[in-house]
């Protein structure tokens, strides 16, 4: 909206003398990490308000899982407020408003219509699941924490899925922007002469996806990855921070899809028009920032499947727009460990079920962060080994990037 205001206003600001003042707003890079200070100023000023409602009008966690033994290890957590990820969201919703130029970028729509879907699906979740009414009506008097059934949450997450990756194929200017984006695989043949900008050609065995390819992978990454944030939510700090990392590391490869001279030097996909992404992601990483302040152990509030459900879809979106799948999978490898614990677990359970009359387990307990708690663990070790592995991993991401 800053922007846009500029733009129109530029030959009257310039006039007065102002417009070197304010033309500052067009440098991208600028309004990218200006996004994460915005952003983290409004959670910061705003959450204690949230908190103080929420506990008024007693939205808090109850937590009541089907093992006795975890019921025990969450129970110091009874009474936090939770759905903290209605500023979450809404934070990144109004510093990209402000600062990134939505009336002309179709990625950021996109983006923020995935954003305001994915949280509404999980606002509607976390109040069946407080509602003690919409409980026991659902499920015959049994006191439980079930919201929505995990098949109506993924109609509504691949539903978005299909007609996010569908807008963002219509987007795509170039073909670079449709291509399957693979590790290690270069997307260009290299320029004849380093430092020559000419128009590249996509380099043999590079596929170029179909509409029918780009939105079933598009709208995999963005259901999968929505869910395996909100699985991850679990302890203090860990989905927020986790979220931080991936949301910086985004940002850095959205800032070199952007670019053509930067994509033709690492050999990675050109997306024009994706650089306003890179305040998106700011925005992001800057709300993060913002509730970790709240959320570390011990929590004042919890993001709730409000926040976890949204902020995992959003970052997918973004990945999704600039081509880069394959590293978002070792950038948010932390999330995707959580879900793959959680599928082969129960998958285990159910198999050994049918195969010998009784079920077994592979982990302690699913998620994994839960497996190491059993383990001994301390929440705050398991909470800060798992930021160093997601440190780690982002950075393996990024320097990938050479590695073609």
């Amino acid at each position: 909206m800053l922007y846009s205001l500029v733009e129109h206003l530029q030959n009257w600001l310039d006039a007065v003398g102002l417009y070197p003042v304010v033309q500052v707003m067009f440098q991208l890079e600028f309004r990218a990490f200006f996004a994460v200070l915005l952003a983290f100023a409004a959670v910061l000023v705003l959450m204690p308000r949230l908190i103080a409602r929420l506990r008024a009008v007693k939205v808090t966690d109850d937590p009541e899982f089907y093992g006795k033994d975890l019921n025990e290890i969450m129970a110091s957590k009874r009474g936090t407020p939770t759905m903290g990820g209605i500023l979450l969201c809404g934070s990144v919703l109004l510093t990209t408003v402000l600062l990134a130029d939505v009336l002309h970028s179709r990625y950021v729509q996109v983006c923020m219509v995935v954003l305001v879907w994915l949280a509404a699906v999980g606002a509607w979740d976390d109040w069946m699941k407080l509602t003690q009414a919409a409980r026991t009506k659902r499920n015959g008097g049994k006191r439980t924490r079930d919201g929505l059934l995990p098949w109506e949450k993924l109609v509504f997450q691949f539903g978005i899925g299909a007609i996010a990756a569908w807008f963002i194929f219509g987007a795509a200017e170039l073909p670079d922007a449709r291509v399957l984006n693979l590790p290690f695989q270069r997307t260009y043949v290299p320029a004849p002469v380093e430092g020559v900008l000419v128009r590249p050609e996509l380099a043999p065995g590079v596929w170029q996806l179909g509409v029918a390819g780009f939105v079933l992978l598009g709208m995999f990454m963005i259901a999968f990855t929505s869910n395996a944030v909100n699985l991850t939510d679990g302890l203090d700090g860990l989905a927020g921070g986790t979220l931080l990392i991936a949301s910086f590391a985004m940002m850095v490869l959205t800032w070199i899809a952007s670019s053509e001279r930067a994509a033709q030097f690492l050999l990675v996909p050109h997306v024009p028009g994706s650089g306003e992404l890179m305040v998106v992601a700011g925005a992001m990483a800057g709300a993060c920032l913002g509730f970790l302040w709240f959320n570390v152990a011990p929590a004042q509030i919890f993001m709730g499947d409000t926040g976890s459900l949204a902020m995992g879809g959003l970052l997918a979106t973004v990945a999704v727009c600039i081509r880069q799948e394959a590293l978002l999978v070792v950038i948010g490898g932390v999330f995707y460990l959580e879900a793959l614990s959680v599928m082969l677990q129960v998958g285990w359970f159910k198999w050994t079920r049918l195969r010998f009359g009784e079920g077994r387990r592979i982990l302690l307990c699913a998620p994994a962060h839960h497996h190491f708690q059993h383990k001994g663990w301390k929440e705050t070790q398991v909470v800060g080994r798992f930021y160093l592995v997601a440190i780690t991993l982002a950075i393996v991401a990024l320097v990938s990037l050479k590695l073609r």
